[in-house]
């Protein structure tokens, strides 16, 4: 039996462990390695590890646990129950695991445009958050992807932050307002309603969008952003209660619906930036530690 399992080895996961170990918790991390940025070769934004891999990161992260007796284990959690108080995790080895409390760190998947070159450049010239790439792409030739259903309008001006030359393609997608397409023009952002065809570029960095009439279009940065959907079904599995945006719903110190439960992290915000999701964790950790304290006093 463990004080807490943690199904999720990113920054918000690593950090509520180092919390709880520093608490001489019994803790184990159960993590399936496939974290929403391992495509990016830099992870930016968090001071003192500005601009590192995220995946040194991880392994920076997973080191600094080993003195505080964190277990972590490599591998893809199938069902998650909970009943009178206790927690039972089912792994793809058919292993059991079981806790008092759980910690749900299991993180988003972003929705990539369905383009011909698009996965050789994610995390490289093409990417989704303007916070945690727009300086590495400030005054390029930067284009924001607005279709199918996302007009990209708004993205498109925010980009205006970083660069003077911006055009929003829509991807011959029928969907601008009179109204969006004058404050585009208004604001200098060019719009180009031809449909791509495809993304042209060398190793992995972006240097033409190929429309489908044959013509180019220098680029050398695409933004998009077509939502997210959860990396796990762990927390519908539990019954936890999702908001409009899909993402879980958490009280003020990561607590969920489900008594024991807490989400932190990508999965249960919409501000999501590494900082954030590691701030997550470490609420998580102290939340959690002193539940257990409340649960042990006599």
């Amino acid at each position: 039996m463990y004080d807490v399992i943690i199904i999720g080895g990113g920054p918000a996961g690593l950090n509520a462990a180092m919390l709880l170990g520093r608490s001489r918790r019994k803790v184990i991390v159960m993590d399936s390695g496939k974290p929403r940025n391992r495509w990016a070769e830099r992870m930016n934004g968090f001071l003192t590890s500005d601009g590192m891999n995220p995946r040194e990161f991880i392994q920076k992260g997973r080191a600094e646990l080993d003195k505080y007796g964190v277990e972590l284990v490599d591998v893809v959690v199938k069902s998650a129950t909970y009943t009178k108080g206790e927690f039972v995790v089912n792994d793809s080895n058919g292993k059991v695991y079981r806790s008092r409390k759980l910690l749900l760190a299991t993180g988003l998947k972003d929705t990539l445009p369905e383009l011909e070159g698009v996965e050789e450049m994610y995390g490289k010239s093409v990417h989704h958050c303007p916070y945690c790439d727009g300086w590495e792409s400030r005054d390029k030739a930067i284009a924001v992807y607005g279709g199918p259903v996302h007009h990209g309008v708004g993205q498109a001006l925010a980009m205006k932050n970083w660069s003077a030359d911006v055009t929003l393609y829509t991807d011959a997608i029928d969907g601008l307002r009179r109204e969006d397409i004058e404050l585009l023009e208004r604001n200098e952002v060019k719009i180009e309603q031809e449909k791509i065809a495809r993304l042209e570029g060398e190793n992995g960095m972006l240097r033409h969008i190929v429309l489908a009439n044959g013509e180019k279009r220098p680029q050398q940065a695409l933004f998009f952003s077509l939502g997210t959907e959860q990396q796990s079904d762990l927390g519908e599995q539990l019954g936890c209660e999702f908001t409009s945006d899909g993402v879980i719903r958490t009280k003020k110190l990561q607590h969920s619906n489900i008594p024991g439960l807490f989400v932190a992290g990508d999965a249960a915000r919409d501000m999501q930036m590494v900082v954030v999701a590691a701030a997550e964790g470490a609420k998580a950790g102290v939340a959690i530690n002193m539940e257990l304290q409340q649960e042990d006093r006599k």
